[in-house]
């Protein structure tokens, strides 16, 4: 009876996550995968501590992004039109369509060179096109509901990766260490990967998909309503626990992902991780078959997860900037260019993987657009949130102005030190 109880209790919080557990499970994509592996095996355990120091400067913005939805029933690029000067408006358009795109084929390729480690005798350029094809039919044919319960279930493929560290002998007592003693080394190298992992937690189209989608799930609301339905205190409560736990399980993965890497194949003598499936072949050696096939699985997973999110964040920009008709919740005819922009994205994403292009060039391309436009995104959701006209009731508190200063302050440095690194 209390095992019934339980099980039915965790149903029942299951199903008030959303928004946040896709976004959170989301940031953990093939390309992200791709530098925490690297931070892992160039550093061993030296980079843990960066998951549990990000996880409140994530948690904090996303949560105000969430709240700007549900507040103003409207999406960060229907806010920025109607709010502020058109030049930041086009300013965020003209670098989040090519660091998308480029995210988006980093990805694509990641999911397809696994999938030929799984199954050599076929070619990875065709898995990538199978899986572009897959994605985009999935998207198209099916409405806003049955994505989000996809990908919501989808994300629990993530959890492969808190297996992996215990299939191999593992360090604990130095893994604890690592995880409360933060470790620095004032050089290059060292910076750039913590660049690198601050700029992979912390992304803009994270921002516009959190926004839009807590509207959607008020549209959703709406449906079965005959008043038009005004954000509960409730509802408010629900998105915070739906945020934390989203954010919480993507640090957490993250960890794990440093960890497995980390004690594995740095321990390895392997230094220098540049794509996922180095990282898959790296470990089959030292870690053994299930490891490998585990994390292999992991990336084809996330990939799933990650594009719908990536490709999605872009339309809806696109859509609220010219006012067209969106929304993953209306057919084809009645959206056409909200459908368009996605399938541009796709496709683009996709030629780039068979025109020859490095996955890695392209992550390192997206992360400069990613790191320049974020710290102005950001300062504009803190000023979002302090504005009364905008939020009503629901502006900022001390807390979330201390937590989202702090995130202003690390983001700021991290594209300093980005313009640094490159030029």
């Amino acid at each position: 009876m209390k095992t019934e109880k339980k099980i039915s209790g965790f149903n029942r919080f299951f199903k008030t996550l959303g928004p946040g557990l896709i976004t959170g499970a989301s940031d953990d994509d093939p390309s992200g995968i791709a530098t925490y592996s690297q931070a892992g095996a160039q550093y061993g355990l030296g980079t843990l501590w960066t998951a549990w120091i990000t996880f409140p400067l994530m948690a904090s913005i996303q949560e105000m992004c969430a709240r700007i939805g549900l507040a103003t029933s409207r999406g960060l690029t229907s806010i920025l039109k109607h709010y502020y000067p058109k030049w930041v408006l086009y300013l965020m358009l003209l670098f989040s369509f090519p660091a998308i795109v480029m995210n988006i084929g980093a990805d694509i390729a990641g999911m397809g060179a696994v999938a030929n480690l799984i199954f050599p005798k076929v070619n990875a350029n065709i898995f990538s096109i199978g899986f572009t094809v897959l994605l985009l039919l999935f998207i198209v044919l099916f409405p806003y509901r049955k994505i989000a319960n996809v990908l919501k279930y989808l994300a629990m493929v993530l959890l492969v990766y808190c297996i992996v560290p215990f299939l191999a002998q593992t360090n604990w007592l130095a893994v604890l260490k690592a995880s409360v003693i933060p470790h620095i080394e004032w050089n290059k190298e060292f910076l750039g990967i913590l660049v690198g992992v601050l700029g992979t937690t912390i992304s803009p189209y994270l921002f516009f998909w959190q926004t839009t989608m807590e509207v959607e799930e008020l549209r959703e609301k709406q449906k079965y309503e005959t008043t038009v339905i005004i954000a509960s205190s409730r509802m408010y409560k629900e998105m915070k626990t739906d945020i934390n736990v989203g954010m919480l399980f993507s640090n957490l993965v993250m960890y794990f992902i440093i960890l497995t890497t980390g004690s594995v194949l740095a321990a390895g003598g392997i230094h220098r991780i540049d794509t996922v499936e180095q990282a898959a072949q790296a470990l089959r050696p030292l870690a053994g078959d299930m490891a490998y096939y585990l994390f292999a699985i992991g990336v084809i997973g996330t990939g799933l997860l990650a594009i719908p999110v990536l490709s999605g964040s872009l339309s809806y920009i696109f859509s609220e900037t010219f006012d067209w008709p969106m929304g993953l919740d209306k057919k084809f005819h009645s959206a056409k260019g909200f459908y368009i922009i996605i399938a541009i994205s796709l496709i683009v994403g996709l030629l780039m993987t068979n025109l020859g292009i490095s996955p890695v060039k392209e992550l390192v391309y997206s992360a400069i657009l990613y790191g320049l436009t974020a710290p102005v995104l950001i300062a504009i959701i803190i000023h979002i949130c302090n504005n009364k006209e905008i939020m009503g009731e629901h502006v900022n508190g001390l807390k979330s102005n201390i937590l989202g200063g702090i995130t202003l302050l690390f983001m700021t440095a991290a594209a300093v030190a980005l313009l640094y690194f490159m030029f």
